[in-house]
Formats: C-alpha cells, sequence, structure tokens
C-alpha cells in the first residue's frame, strides 16, 4: 500500500502512475451476487453451461460489475493519513476495452491526472484507472474517477 502524509503529498504526485494494485480474482459467485443485486441476468454472466458454448467460451463479468471494483482497488492500495473521509465524485470517461472471464485475476493501476483544491479543506482528485487482466495485453477497464477527500 502507498501511504501519503497529507493531501499535498499525494497532489505532488499529479501526472504520475501513483500506485498498482495486487491481483484480485473474479469468481462465479461474485457474478451471481451482481447479477442478483442489479437484475442483470444475461445468461453470458450466468448461465455457465450456456456461456461455455457462446463467443467467450466461459461466463464473464459484468462490466459494471468491473468498474465496481475502483473502490477496492483504490481502498487496498493508496491512503492519506490526514484524512477523514472520502467520497465518490463520479466518472468522467469508462470504457470497457475487454471481457473478463470468470476466474480472471485482475489488477489496476492508479494514475493521478489531476488535484485540485475544494471548500471544507478537502481536495478533488481526478485518476485514470487502468484495470488489467492477467495474461492480457489489453486492459479489460478504463475510466477517469473523480474522488474527494477531507483533512
Amino acid at each position: 500500500m502507498k501511504t501519503f502524509a497529507n493531501l499535498q503529498a499525494l497532489a505532488d504526485c499529479v501526472g504520475q502512475e501513483v500506485t498498482v494494485t495486487d491481483w484480485i480474482t473474479i469468481t462465479q459467485e461474485q457474478v451471481n451476487l451482481f447479477a442478483q443485486a442489479t437484475g442483470d441476468h444475461q445468461w453470458i454472466h450466468v448461465d455457465v453451461e450456456r456461456a461455455k458454448a457462446g463467443p467467450f467460451g466461459a461466463p464473464i463479468a459484468h462490466g459494471f460489475l468491473t468498474l465496481s471494483l475502483l473502490p477496492r482497488f483504490f481502498e487496498a492500495a493508496l491512503a492519506v493519513s490526514s484524512v477523514k473521509m472520502g467520497v465518490n465524485y463520479g466518472l468522467n470517461k469508462v470504457r470497457f476495452v475487454a471481457p473478463v472471464p470468470v476466474g480472471s485475476r485482475l489488477r489496476a493501476r492508479l494514475k493521478l491526472l489531476d488535484s485540485t483544491p475544494i471548500a471544507g479543506n478537502g481536495m478533488q482528485t481526478t485518476w485514470e484507472v487502468t484495470t488489467e487482466r492477467e495474461g492480457s495485453d489489453k486492459p479489460v477497464c478504463v475510466a477517469e474517477s473523480l474522488v474527494r477527500q477531507y483533512e
């Protein structure tokens, strides 16, 4: 985990890849629970036998499941000691570049694009989050994520 003393120390990293997360494995149970939570029960995600005969040869994770891992990646890989609270402020861009077959291992590369002071003793950061699948030469998801943190 990469730890910063305060938001200014983090802001000094604008333009840099700040950290790379550890790998996590995507399971069929996660996919099924995501389908249940969202109501998206498309066969390519939840019908294992049919998905094996489908275009990817296996069930794949929902794109939005992949995107929903961003908070997990941030929490596991990055900390600012002085921060009392942080919130997801939204996304500017998201692309689902490649499928995520169940059983894949994913990690994220976090590049700090911008850091702007905001009211309330806070900082808004803009991150390029590139989610990679182990063994693949192209990312599975690229997102521009906005985070607000307060000291």
